[in-house]
């Protein structure tokens, strides 16, 4: 992270304390760094907001997307990465999304499962409720999307398929789904999360989607998932072609794009437009 980098973000944080202005590029959107406090991890949970042009608090509800980083990485790198912000007011200038509020939550290296801390727990329990309370963001279904990226499409596809009623679509951008075990290289044998010690399969298969696989499809409701990796990606892209199979013989709707590239930022940036055209398009219906 470059020093400026880090000024702009803490600029970003006591500018959010504080009450002054908050982080904003040139057009009418809004992106702000907020903090609030979370009982279920025993401490202050930062996450990064996106407020479309026009956003009006008194206005009708928006819809919203939750979008998970990946392992090692940072909310903020939505942002400055992968260039949501310019790629969300294009779509929503040219009427190919609808104005819809993104939220970032920090994920630090926990999987986005309850292990290291109930970061499951609060993201239901705790964040989902404080954004429909405190911005004019959907609280139904129809009006909430799911989304991450590497450990973030983990998190997303299992918080997809363990509360189908709480989501109306998905996005997994190289999604570190794993059906067998993670490779070697992967950063799941080594952050202390499926295993305290050392990796343990059991801890793996027991938190992985295939566990997940038959109640979702016992459910009512069924989720359309984007999946898209780079083609360089190798293990990744195997496993994302894998689950669209999985899913579209199993009647669930997905789109699958494998482009040219790996496991980086590069990709992710290239995706987002269709990735969040199809995503969000459930909000519509």
């Amino acid at each position: 992270m470059s020093k400026l980098f880090r000024w702009l973000v803490l600029f970003g944080w006591l500018a959010a304390s504080s009450g002054a202005a908050p982080l904003a590029a040139a057009s009418d959107s809004i992106v702000a760094n907020r903090v609030f406090h979370s009982d279920a991890l025993q401490r202050d949970w930062a996450y990064t907001v996106y407020l479309p042009p026009g956003y009006r608090a008194d206005g009708p509800r928006y819809p919203v997307l939750y979008l998970l980083h990946g392992n090692h990485d940072d909310a903020y790198h939505w942002i400055t990465q992968g260039h949501l912000q310019a790629s969300a007011d294009q779509l929503i200038a040219r009427g190919e999304i609808a104005p819809v509020i993104i939220v970032m939550p920090q994920g630090g290296t926990d999987w986005y499962v309850d292990r290291k801390e109930k970061i499951e727990t609060a993201f239901f329990t705790e964040l989902l409720p404080h954004i429909e309370a405190h911005y004019a963001a959907s609280a139904e279904r129809r009006g909430r999307v799911i989304g991450g990226v590497s450990m973030g499409g983990f998190g997303a596809l299992r918080y997809a398929m363990s509360r189908p009623e709480r989501f109306c679509g998905a996005l997994l951008l190289s999604p570190a789904v794993y059906a067998a075990e993670p490779p070697p290289q992967s950063a799941a044998r080594r952050v202390g999360v499926f295993g305290a010690r050392q990796f343990d399969p059991n801890v793996w298969h027991a938190l992985n989607y295939p566990a997940l696989w038959q109640r979702y499809l016992s459910q009512p409701y069924r989720l359309p998932v984007f999946i898209a990796a780079g083609d360089d990606d190798l293990v990744i892209q195997r496993e994302a072609s894998a689950l669209y199979t999985q899913l579209r013989e199993a009647g669930n709707p997905a789109e699958l794009r494998i482009v040219d590239g790996g496991h980086h930022w590069d990709v992710w940036a290239a995706l987002l437009p269709d990735a969040l055209r199809h995503a969000l398009a459930c909000t519509k219906a």
